[in-house]
């Protein structure tokens, strides 16, 4: 009567740990992309797309959201299955969430209102960089150092310097083949 008692509650242990990890899996799912979705809201919170962008990126949206809820129950019913006594590596259950979110961010990712977004932050981007560009080259003449435009004009007289030199090196040398002969 021990052996079936210990049977049981190792098989409840089991369950009970199977339940948790599906729940954590959900969870840290569920985490995953409301992180993904604020940082796309993000990213195209400062552009109005047009109505057929924004709709397209909703009809992504939900594709990716049918994914995932396809990987909910791919995993209820492979815990179901498990918790029925099937011998199933747990290795299956990472692989159904990491193919279901290569499948949704690819519905996501395809959408016009994605590389719209994209387009936004890189633009944005290239703007903070250009203005950090300019606040450092006026913090560097300010601290009374070379900027970049001082450098570029230094190497543009050099090298005007020298077209001259090659000039009057070969003036020099038809004078020298005039003298000589």
């Amino acid at each position: 009567m021990s052996d079936t008692n210990d049977v049981q509650e190792e098989w409840s242990r089991m369950v009970e740990q199977m339940n948790d990890a599906v729940a954590d899996s959900v969870e840290q799912n569920m985490e995953a992309q409301a992180a993904f979705m604020e940082s796309w809201a993000d990213a195209v919170e400062d552009s109005v797309p047009e109505e057929d962008t924004i709709s397209e990126g909703f009809q992504g949206y939900n594709r990716a959201y049918e994914v995932w809820m396809d990987a909910a129950e791919r995993m209820f019913e492979r815990s179901s299955e498990a918790a029925a006594g099937e011998d199933i590596d747990p290795s299956e259950f990472r692989d159904i969430w990491l193919q279901s979110a290569n499948e949704a961010f690819k519905e996501v990712m395809s959408t016009s209102a994605f590389a719209a977004a994209n387009g936004q932050l890189v633009e944005s981007m290239l703007e903070m960089r250009q203005e950090a560009d300019e606040i450092g080259q006026d913090t560097i003449a300010q601290l009374g150092f070379p900027t970049r435009d001082d450098m570029d004009e230094v190497a543009e007289r050099i090298v005007e310097l020298e077209r001259r030199q090659h000039d009057i090196e070969q003036k020099l040398d038809r004078i020298l083949d005039a003298v000589e002969e």
